[in-house]
């Protein structure tokens, strides 16, 4: 992981690319990432008719391609793309790319060190995973929903282990998919498979299964649990104990799950997405306490505010004791804190984040076209182009903001402001 102290923090402004320049030199420039220290700009650019290359700095990668897609950088600052030479695909990464190529490549995959980086490829029809430039052994007939483990090493994705004929809706009702992680199928199949999730230690393996056309149930490391359900969400393992918890829907509403035993005594009109606090003390799901109302529900107990179009991008604070949120009411994005929505809304807003201490919230936020960066309620940028989600120094009193500004020409800036002054929320 990025250790940020190593940053510069020095309070500031500097200019790293003139996006303008950039496009005047190469035509066109596209598709623009920075990396989390801010120290790097890249752009997709145009070389000529038929070439793209990659404009890092200033400085473009030695090698260009037929096409450049999903260019982004990793945690550790590597630049990488899914690139095609002569008709074929692979992965670039700072500019070298894979030897091994493919039909198609799609669905990259970067941990969360930044160091290790899968891709899903096609061949002859043919799908597998590849991981650091080495595929899989065995390939499949389909591949869907590929993920990567939290250390880096270990792949897994939803596949079709049983060939069936266009339209074969009986062969197919008796499970043609199953989980394969590395390549290692398991040997129960299912009807179909969603979300495989990693343990925290990369060691085991969940999903949500469709068992026939009408239950659902979770399988972990294989083995299905007992319990069938109507329908079942996204499973999670707890940091503590290893135990696998997913919202299911019952007969008195949704709920949230523990090895297939009711966790929450209370149910709800609809239950998704939930994660688990740092220290693994406390579980949070978005949750609708009534149709067409939703919030946060932390160890079964909903907000009181409820918010009627959407409610995402749920996070904790780094000890566990606050959580953050993006809600939208009305056509209109805001973010809220321990159930206390921010004063300001916007046109649309992103992932809250928390400073090391917990006591400021920054979210990259959108009004009128034009983006900003919000701390705790208030602006504390102007209006720019693009922005990139903003980023706390450790000790919390300065944050990174990562933008392209049109003030004097389009230009991506790197800036450093200081927090000190800026009540807590």
């Amino acid at each position: 992981m990025n250790r940020n102290s190593e940053w510069d923090w020095e309070p500031g402004k500097r200019v790293l690319a003139d996006i303008d320049a950039m496009e005047g030199q190469y035509s066109r420039a596209f598709e623009t990432d920075a990396s989390r220290d801010g120290e790097k700009f890249a752009a997709v650019v145009r070389l000529d008719e038929t070439e793209f290359g990659v404009c890092e700095n200033g400085a473009p990668w030695e090698s260009g391609f037929d096409k450049i897609w999903q260019m982004r950088y990793g945690a550790d600052g590597r630049l990488t793309a899914l690139v095609s030479d002569t008709g074929m695909w692979t992965v670039a990464v700072d500019g070298a790319a894979w030897e091994e190529t493919h039909e198609f490549v799609w669905c990259p995959r970067i941990s969360a060190d930044g160091k290790h980086v899968a891709v899903a490829a096609q061949n002859s029809t043919r799908h597998r995973m590849v991981l650091d430039g080495v595929p899989w052994e065995n390939d499949f007939g389909l591949l869907s929903e590929a993920t990567i483990s939290p250390d880096g090493t270990k792949t897994a994705a939803v596949v079709q282990t049983v060939s069936t004929k266009e339209g074969d809706i009986f062969e197919w009702q008796k499970g043609c998919y199953t989980v394969a992680v590395d390549g290692a199928a398991w040997d129960q199949n299912f009807v179909n498979a969603y979300e495989p999730t990693f343990s925290a230690d990369s060691a085991r393996m969940a999903v949500t299964v469709r068992t026939s056309l009408y239950d659902y149930t979770i399988a972990v490391d294989g083995e299905p649990w007992v319990e069938q359900y109507p329908a079942a969400w996204a499973p999670v393992f707890s940091p503590i104990t290893g135990a696998v918890t997913a919202p299911v829907k019952i007969p008195e509403g949704w709920a949230l799950a523990e090895n297939g035993r009711q966790l929450w005594s209370r149910t709800f009109v609809q239950l998704w997405r939930h994660g688990y606090s740092p220290d693994g003390s406390r579980i949070a799901a978005i949750a609708a306490p009534k149709f067409g109302r939703w919030t946060v529900a932390v160890d079964g107990r909903p907000w009181s505010a409820t918010f009627g179009d959407l409610v995402d991008d749920m996070t904790f604070s780094p000890d566990g004791a606050k959580i953050a949120c993006v809600a939208k009411d009305k056509g209109a994005y805001t973010v809220v804190v321990d159930g206390r929505p921010w004063s300001r809304t916007f046109d649309m807003a992103w992932r809250p984040v928390f400073s090391p201490g917990g006591d400021m919230v920054a979210a990259r936020v959108k009004k009128n076209g034009k983006f900003a960066v919000a701390v705790n309620g208030r602006l504390v940028t102007g209006e720019m182009e693009m922005a990139w989600d903003p980023i706390f120094n450790p000790s919390g009193d300065r944050l990174l903001v990562r933008c392209i500004d049109d003030d004097s020409g389009r230009k991506y800036i790197r800036q450093v402001l200081p927090l000190s002054g800026l009540a807590s929320y």
